[in-house]
């Protein structure tokens, strides 16, 4: 009897393939209509022989494999093994390596692979955002492919080269194939995505930095050094970066997300930058820190508390975008040097000691008098800062005349408005420096920063003002960051400013203010033939001592000089912002031709006990008049109270998972009980510390259990109502405990 034969065709198991007939014999008639026949189990059979069939000339991706090791060969070749995460994080503009796993042996002549991948909310391929890497035989520079470099059964491993300049981010990975029988889609997989970031190793990508040392320095090492205090009396801390550290990368791209900023222009810097200046600050975006600088802590964390990034970014990210309180100037630089390096910009540290803030786009720092020379403080909103902390970052600047690439200046503290956003930069330092402040972004405002000359206006009878005095090195001195390699300190203050006095730097400061609103100011110099000084002795007084100043008066005239002098000194907050004053002095002083006088001045600790905050920061204003030429002198002299450090020494051998302690000393120089004193220790671990402290000396002992081999450095910090910005540091090198055991 002859075997049924039945066409497969629109039923339930298979109805969305083409028809097919399996033959089991001789061929059928023509389909006709007839009544549905009954359940028959051959038909089950046949449904079953076909799917199987078809399903073996289909070809799927069973598979990925994107070799994420942190010792494996994609991680290292891209500079990014140091990252604590078991995520695939890779720099464009390189070759990576992946392994697919197929449903059978793949054949180049028959099947079509190509991946896919995407990032943002809306992938699109005109923006870059949606890309489509093609499967090539050769790859070629400076554009997505993919090329089969082995083959096992039905493994085939694929090197995948990207663009230099693709968007960075986090990027959707799938897989296509094509072949006679059809179309198959891998599953998106969220363990396969793909970590994008800036290549500063890769010579054409915009952030690209020829040296080694620099590239460890700017974009691979995550511990710095932050410079405070006044200019006379520079102070340290060590801060720790942590870009590195697990759920870092995840933050900051969190941060890129939470802008609203498209994916699409995240593959300049400069646009990125730019994002992170704004979005470091609350203020405008519910950014990362909010900056508090009136002393009231009460409802978030004191400024001087923190020691590094990894809590605020973790805390941010934790919270879903609620800022961190509190911040001022190191705490925004700080996060912002985190930030920048962990997404792979170069990126530094810098602070710029008598820090002009220049509210009115004059480029200069004005100080209005009155017509006793007394300060008019509702007018005086430019300030000098004793330090400004921001950074500097590094790239190329095709959008700019050529010679303005390399270090360009971003400043995420809040202070003016960009493009009606609070942020600044990047500036590019090369124009600062020569004053063409034409140049975006935000050129200007970084230029009086560093050189904007000071101007004294005294109000007149009809209540006009006229200018009587101006300085012109006042401001921006010892522009300071960590040197390369190095805990030393390195002064950049020549990238920023022509020598002080140079014909170079006058140049350059006419040449910007011809574009600010007091244009006028430099028409007409002051002749002088007296001149003030203010000095101090060493590295200046302690904390809880009294302070002792010299005034230096000299005649440079051959007639005697009479000179009407009178000092105000002031507690300040570090930003140059007045809080209360603590003395006032008036006295006269006769000069002989040609005579040079030394008048000795002493703040004592009782008159500014009752007012100090955050950063011991105190301001002498000193003005006078000369009474036979009527010349007007003034000048302003900025200086803090040392505060003692914190003495770590380890306590027996570091080894990874022992126990080891760490003894911390610290002398209390003040003649009063120190209240609720936290310590801050991070490095190995961390620990918070709550301890009462009197003037006697004192001698603390932590534990701790280290975590991972290395050389490391233990940061500590001391914070209290009475005392701030005491902190110590010390070199740890931990053993693997494999190793401590041989």
């Amino acid at each position: 009897m002859p075997v049924e034969t039945r066409s497969i065709r629109d039923r339930s198991a298979v109805g969305r393939f083409p028809s097919v007939t399996l033959g089991f014999g001789e061929d059928t008639e023509e389909e006709k209509e007839e009544p549905e026949p009954e359940y028959n189990p051959r038909d089950r059979l046949h449904s079953h022989v076909f799917a199987f069939i078809f399903a073996e000339l289909l070809l799927k991706v069973q598979s990925i494999d994107l070799m994420k090791s942190k010792s494996g060969q994609n991680r290292t070749e891209h500079h990014t093994n140091l990252y604590q995460s078991d995520d695939f994080v890779i720099r464009r503009g390189q070759t990576f390596q992946m392994w697919i796993t197929l449903s059978r042996p793949f054949n180049p002549d028959t099947d079509k692979l190509h991946l896919e991948l995407k990032t943002g909310p809306l992938p699109t391929v005109a923006k870059g955002t949606h890309v489509i890497i093609p499967l090539v035989e050769d790859l070629e520079d400076d554009r997505w492919e993919a090329a089969v470099v082995k083959q096992d059964d039905k493994r085939i491993k694929l090197s995948v080269n990207s663009l230099p300049t693709a968007a960075i981010g986090r990027y959707q990975l799938i897989v296509e194939t094509n072949c006679a029988s059809g179309k198959a889609v891998s599953t998106h997989n969220p363990a396969n995505d793909i970590y994008m970031l800036f290549n500063p190793w890769c010579e054409d990508d915009t952030v690209f930095m020829d040296s080694d040392d620099e590239r460890q320095e700017y974009v691979l090492n995550s511990v710095g050094r932050i410079y405070y205090g006044t200019q006379n009396q520079i102070g340290v801390r060590t801060w720790n970066y942590g870009q590195f550290h697990d759920g870092i990368l995840a933050a900051c791209l969190y941060v890129l997300e939470k802008s609203g900023t498209p994916p699409s222009g995240w593959g300049d810097p400069v646009n990125v930058v730019r994002v992170i200046s704004a979005m470091i600050n609350s203020p405008d975006d519910l950014g990362v820190v909010e900056g508090n600088w009136s002393g009231d802590y009460s409802l978030g964390t004191s400024p001087t508390f923190w020691s590094g990034s990894v809590e605020i970014l973790n805390e941010y990210y934790k919270n879903s975008g609620t800022p961190v309180k509190y911040g001022q100037c190191w705490i925004f630089a700080g996060v912002v040097t985190t930030v920048l390096r962990c997404l792979g910009i170069p990126s530094r540290t810098v602070t710029n000691f008598s820090s002009a803030h220049d509210t009115d786009v004059s480029l200069t720092t004005d100080v209005y008098l009155d017509e006793n020379l007394d300060p008019i403080a509702y007018l005086n909103t430019d300030s000098i800062w004793n330090f400004h902390v921001w950074n500097d970052s590094w790239m190329a600047r095709p959008d700019l005349p050529p010679g303005n690439g390399g270090w360009q200046a971003v400043d995420a503290t809040p202070q003016e408005t960009s493009q009606g956003t609070f942020r600044c930069g990047p500036a590019s330092l090369a124009a600062v420096r020569n004053g063409h402040v034409y140049l975006k972004h935000d050129s200007p405002f970084v230029f009086a920063e560093v050189n904007s000359d000071k101007i004294y206006w005294q109000r007149n009878v009809d209540g006009t003002f006229t200018q009587i005095y101006s300085e012109k090195k006042t401001v921006g001195h010892f522009i300071s960051t960590k040197a390369v390699g190095s805990d030393e300190r390195n002064d950049i203050t020549h990238l920023y400013k022509h020598p002080e006095g140079s014909e170079e730097e006058r140049i350059a400061v006419e040449t910007a203010c011809r574009y600010g609103t007091k244009a006028q100011t430099f028409s007409s110099p002051t002749a002088e033939d007296v001149s003030v000084e203010v000095t101090m002795e060493g590295e200046g007084p302690k904390m809880g001592g009294d302070a002792e100043l010299s005034l230096i008066l000299r005649n440079s005239s051959s007639e005697q000089r009479k000179v009407f002098l009178h000092s105000q000194v002031a507690v300040m907050y570090y930003t140059g912002v007045h809080k209360a004053t603590v003395r006032k002095d008036r006295t006269d002083v006769d000069l002989l031709p040609n005579e040079e006088k030394v008048l000795e001045w002493t703040l004592e600790y009782k008159d500014y006990k009752d007012q100090l905050i955050d950063q011991a920061a105190l301001m002498m204003t000193l003005t006078g008049r000369v009474k036979e030429t009527q010349q007007v002198l003034a000048t302003q002299f900025s200086f803090r109270l040392r505060t003692p450090d914190l003495i770590l020494k380890p306590i027996g051998k570091p080894v990874v998972g022992e126990k080891m302690a760490v003894e911390i000393s610290f002398t209390n120089p003040l003649p009063q009980v120190l209240k609720a004193v936290i310590f801050h220790v991070e490095g190995l671990g961390k620990i918070y510390l709550l301890l009462c402290f009197f003037k006697l000396p004192c001698l603390s002992v932590i534990h701790f259990v280290p975590t991972l081999p290395g050389p490391r450095k233990l940061l500590a910090s001391l914070d209290c109502r009475q005392l701030t910005q005491v902190h110590g540091v010390t070199n740890i090198t931990v053993e693997d405990k494999s190793n401590a055991t041989l």
